[in-house]
């Protein structure tokens, strides 16, 4: 596609160019925000928390965040956005807990795309819901990054909280849109998010929904989350977690025989999943030495209960995608 951007832009590749980069962002935002108020949906991920660190440096409690917890996000990653955003950054942050809602409606359904669907009206929904509450709101933040952009041109329509009900008007602001994400990481160190905020794996929008396998259970779900706690543990103890790329376990609907003291049992599985990409159309399988797998596995079924197998998927994309669903 080529750069769209101004030939005048100075790519950000240091921590000066990012401190540039934001003067002139509040500048900019404080002439098109002025005095009104300004709502964004905070998922914790490097784009909307990078965007909200940047306006709530131009215009501080007149940027409304809201945090949706869906029940299908990693372990304490609501906490986090919390401490982080609440209490270290001082942001008006509102918490839904919609957990219920999504899993009530999710109930037996098994296809993935169907999966998808669900999850992506439901957020609307609830974000939708939410807006209402808060009245008169002229503007709506979106982390959308360049690649968004050049994909919507090229590639496939992409869009951030899409799909609002027509009487939710909102004037957009998007202070990263022209930053590719190596410069919307360096943005975020300069405006003081912590490194393993910043340089999160990349997460998919139905979160956990697509790594429970098959029709979601909060059962397995507890189950991905606290296999997933324990692989990006020992990774971020043995150096991993800067080596590859994503990384993260997988629980599908099938239980299978196995031995725990001396007993017959029959109990799901964990998939574990590590993978390097460049940009996600091809992907690499990391090799993780036996300790390490061994260490992993031992946690898993020693700490994880109603599990009694642990397997490593060592398929690349292709054949394989790097999500199962």
């Amino acid at each position: 596609m080529g750069d769209l951007r101004d030939p005048n832009f100075k790519r950000i590749d240091n921590l000066e160019k990012a401190n540039a980069f934001i003067d002139e962002a509040v500048r900019e935002l404080k002439k098109q925000i002025g005095n009104d108020k300004v709502l964004l949906a905070l998922s914790g991920g490097v784009d909307s928390s990078v965007t909200a660190a940047l306006l709530i440096k131009a215009i501080g409690k007149n940027l409304v965040c809201v945090h949706v917890n869906h029940g299908l996000l990693r372990k304490d990653e609501s906490k986090q956005v919390i401490k982080v955003f609440k209490e270290e950054l001082g942001a008006n942050l509102i918490y839904v807990d919609a957990v219920d809602e999504f899993l009530d409606k999710l109930a037996g359904v098994a296809d993935p795309e169907t999966k998808r669907k669900i999850i992506g009206k439901e957020f609307i929904d609830v974000f939708a819901r939410e807006a209402r509450k808060l009245g008169d709101i002229k503007f709506l933040a979106q982390g959308t990054i360049y690649p968004d952009i050049l994909e919507s041109k090229g590639i496939k329509a992409h869009h951030n909280v899409g799909g609002l009900p027509e009487d939710l008007k909102f004037e957009l602001v998007e202070p990263v849109k022209f930053l590719y994400k190596d410069e919307v990481r360096l943005v975020g160190l300069a405006l003081g998010l912590k490194k393993e905020m910043v340089y999160r794996q990349p997460f998919p929008g139905p979160g956990l929904g697509v790594r429970c396998v098959g029709a979601i259970t909060k059962e397995r779900l507890e189950l991905v989350r606290e296999s997933d706690a324990i692989l990006r543990e020992e990774f971020a103890k043995c150096g991993l977690s800067e080596k590859v790329w994503q990384y993260f376990t997988i629980v599908p609907d099938y239980r299978s025989v196995g031995i725990k003291d001396n007993k017959r049992t029959f109990e799901y599985f964990v998939v574990i999943r590590a993978v390097n990409s460049v940009d996600a159309t091809t992907a690499t399988v990391e090799e993780i030495p036996y300790d390490i797998l061994f260490k992993i596995r031992d946690r898993i079924l020693n700490e994880v209960s109603g599990v009694n197998r642990v397997l490593f998927d060592i398929t690349p994309k292709p054949t394989g995608t790097i999500e199962w669903e």
